[in-house]
C-alpha cells in the first residue's frame, strides 16, 4: 500500500476509537437514566483498492482503506418489551381493584376497630331489652338513641362509598387527560425522529429512548398494541382502537352522565359533535363511542384486565347501587323483566358498587322489620294503637323525599326505604315515650317487641344472588364483611403474582437493555487501546514519510 493512502487506515482507527469511546461514556452518563438503553457501537469495513483478481487464488488482491463507524444501535428485545409491558397493565389493573378493597375495608371500620358493627350490636341490644320491657321509657329512649346511632353510621359508611366512587370518577378524568397527553408527546417524538434519521447519518436514540419509555407507561393505563411502520413511527392502538396515526391523536374523551354524576368515557372522533340549547358543544351517543366494552367478562385469558383506567371504570360503576341492585326487575303488568341474577350481573364486577347494594340490604332490611312490625300493630288495632297522631302509624325510620303511607316502588326511587334516602323520625327522638307499646285496653304489647327481635333472628336474608344461604340481620353483615375480605384475598394474591412477573420481566430486560459499568469500562479500555495504536500507527507513517522526503532530498 502507498504510505499516503495508509494514512487513511490510522486516520479512520482514530475517528472510529473517537466515535466509540464517545458512545461508551454516554452509556456510563446514563447509567441511572429510567428508561435509557444502553448503545453498541457497529464497526465494518471501509472499501477496498482492489489490485488484481486472480481466479486461482484463494482471494484477490486487495488493499484496505481502514474501518467505518456504521452505526449506533439500541440493544431491546421485543418480545421482553412486549411481556413486560401486556404485564404492566395486568398488574396495574388488579392493584387498582385490590386498592378499592382496602378502601371498602376501612370505610367498613374492620381495619381499626371502630366498625359499623358496634353500631348494629347496639341497636340489637337496645331490641332485646325492648322486648323484655316494652313499656320501660328508659328502653324506649335507648331504642330510639341506638336506631339513631345505626342510622347515622349507615348513611355515613354509605357516604364514604359513594365519595370514593366521586374520587375514582375524579381519577378517570384524570388519567384520560394523561393518556392523551402521553399520546402527543409520542407523536411529536415521532417527527423529531424522522427528521432526524431522514438523512441516514444519525441515530436518535436518546428520542427512541423517550418514546419507548412513554409506551411502557401508557401500557400500564390501558390495553394497548403498538407497531413500527416503515417510516420510523410508532402507532400506537388502545383497545384495539386506532390511538397515535401518522398524522393525529385520536383523542379519548369523557362527558358526564345523563345524571351529572359519572363520567362516560369515549372515542372523539366516533362520537357525534352537538349544541345544546345555551350553544354549549357536547358530544352525542357516547354510549355507541365508549372506549371499553364493561360487559365483557374479566378474564385474563380474554385480556380484558389490562390497564388501570379499565379498572377504575369497573371499579367505579356507572351509578350509586342500592338493594334494588340485588333484585328482579318487573314491568307494569308485573312480568319478569330482569332477573335477580341479571341484577347482580350489571354491578358484580365493581367492588363498590357491589357493597353499596349488599350494605344497602342490611339498612334496608333492618329498617322494614321495624317500621313493619310497628305498622302491623297499627293495623291490627284498627289505626287505634301505635298511631302518630294523624292517621299513620308510628315510623322510626322515614324517607326524605315520600310520604309515611306510600308504599315501595322499585321503579320510583324516592319511594325507597334506602340508606341515602333515610331519616330518622325526630318526633319520636324528642319524644321517645311516644313509642309507647301499651294498648288502647292498657295491656303491656310484648307480642310486637318480639316479633322484632324474633325477625333480627330469622334467617330470611341472603347476601347476593350468587350467595344464596339464608341468615339473620345480625349475621349478615359478619358475612358481607367476610365476603369483601374473600375478594380482597384473592385479588392480593392476584397482584402479588403479577408483581412477581412483571419483576421477574423487567430484570430480564435489563440484563439486555441495562448498562453494565463493568462492561462499559472494559469497552472504553479497549477503545482507548485502540486510539492509541492508531495515533502510533500514523506517526509511523508520518516517520517513514520523512525519512523517505529527507533522504531523496
Amino acid at each position: 500500500m502507498p504510505l499516503m493512502g495508509s494514512l487513511y487506515v490510522g486516520t479512520t482507527g482514530l475517528q472510529t476509537s473517537q466515535n466509540a469511546l464517545n458512545t461508551t461514556g454516554h452509556n456510563l452518563t446514563n447509567a441511572d437514566t429510567v428508561g435509557y438503553v444502553r448503545q453498541q457501537t457497529m464497526l465494518g469495513d471501509r472499501g477496498y483498492n482492489t489490485i488484481s483478481i486472480d481466479a486461482t487464488a484463494i482471494a484477490n488482491k486487495q488493499l484496505g482503506l481502514g474501518v467505518n463507524y456504521s452505526q449506533i444501535r439500541q440493544v431491546r428485545d421485543v418480545f421482553l418489551d412486549q411481556t413486560y409491558r401486556e404485564e404492566s397493565g395486568r398488574l396495574a389493573f388488579y392493584e387498582t381493584y385490590y386498592s378499592a378493597i382496602e378502601e371498602v375495608e376501612t370505610l367498613l371500620g374492620e381495619m381499626d376497630g371502630a366498625s359499623f358493627q358496634l353500631s348494629l350490636d347496639g341497636l340489637w341490644v337496645a331490641i332485646q331489652e325492648i322486648a323484655k320491657d316494652p313499656d320501660s321509657s328508659v328502653t324506649q329512649g335507648l331504642l330510639m338513641q341506638r336506631a339513631y346511632t345505626f342510622m347515622t353510621d349507615a348513611k355515613a359508611v354509605y357516604q364514604g362509598l359513594c365519595d370514593y366512587q366521586d374520587n375514582l370518577n375524579r381519577d378517570i378524568k384524570n388519567m384520560v387527560d394523561q393518556i392523551n397527553d402521553y399520546g402527543a408527546k409520542i407523536k411529536d417524538l415521532n417527527e423529531q425522529i424522522i427528521k432526524i434519521e431522514t438523512g441516514g447519518i444519525e441515530k436518535a436514540n436518546d428520542l427512541k429512548d423517550e418514546r419507548n419509555k412513554l409506551v411502557d407507561e401508557l401500557s400500564s393505563l390501558a390495553n394497548i398494541d403498538y407497531m413500527t411502520d416503515a417510516f420510523g413511527n410508532t402507532l400506537v392502538k388502545i383497545e384495539g382502537h386506532m390511538f397515535v396515526t401518522p398524522e393525529k391523536v385520536n383523542e379519548i374523551g369523557y362527558q358526564l352522565d345523563d345524571a351529572a354524576t359519572f363520567y362516560n368515557v369515549f372515542w372523539k372522533d366516533d362520537a357525534k359533535l352537538g349544541v345544546d340549547s345555551d350553544g354549549r358543544e357536547y358530544y352525542e351517543d357516547v354510549e355507541d363511542a365508549a372506549v371499553f366494552d364493561l360487559s365483557q367478562e374479566i378474564a385474563t385469558s380474554m385480556d380484558t384486565d389490562l390497564g388501570e383506567l379499565k379498572a377504575l371504570m369497573v371499579t367505579r360503576g356507572d351509578h350509586r347501587a342500592n338493594y334494588t341492585d340485588l333484585m328482579a326487575k318487573y314491568d307494569e303488568q308485573g312480568e319478569e323483566v330482569i332477573s335477580a341474577n341479571e341484577s347482580y350481573s350489571n354491578i358484580s364486577d365493581s367492588v363498590i358498587m357491589t357493597v353499596q347494594a349488599e350494605f344497602d340490604r342490611l339498612v334496608h332490611g333492618v329498617v322494614t322489620v321495624i317500621n313493619g312490625a310497628l305498622e302491623e300493630a297499627w293495623a291490627n288495632s284498627g289505626g287505634a294503637y301505635m298511631s302518630d297522631g294523624r292517621g299513620n302509624p308510628m315510623q322510626i325510620f322515614q324517607r326524605e323525599t315520600a310520604e309515611v303511607r306510600e308504599e315501595e316502588d322499585i321503579n320510583e326511587s324516592e319511594t325507597l326505604f334506602t340508606t341515602a334516602n333515610l331519616i330518622i323520625n325526630m318526633e319520636l327522638m324528642q319524644t321517645p315515650a311516644k313509642l309507647s307499646f301499651k294498648k288502647p285496653d292498657g295491656s303491656v304489647d310484648y307480642e310486637t317487641a318480639e316479633i322484632i327481635k324474633r325477625a333480627f333472628e330469622e334467617k330470611t336474608l341472603v347476601l347476593n344472588p350468587e350467595n344464596t344461604n339464608p341468615m339473620g340481620l345480625s349475621d349478615y353483615y359478619s358475612s358481607l364483611v367476610a365476603h369483601v375480605a374473600n375478594n380482597g384475598a384473592v385479588y392480593k394474591s392476584i397482584r402479588d403474582n403479577e408483581q412477581i412477573t412483571v419483576d421477574s420481566t423487567e430484570n430480564a430486560r435489563q440484563q439486555i437493555i441495562g448498562v453494565s459499568t463493568d462492561e462499559e469500562l472494559s469497552n472504553m479500555i479497549r477503545f482507548q487501546n485502540a486510539y492509541n495504536a492508531s495515533s502510533r500507527y500514523i506517526n509511523v507513517i508520518s516517520e517513514m514519510l520523512e525519512h523517505l522526503l529527507n533522504a531523496l532530498g
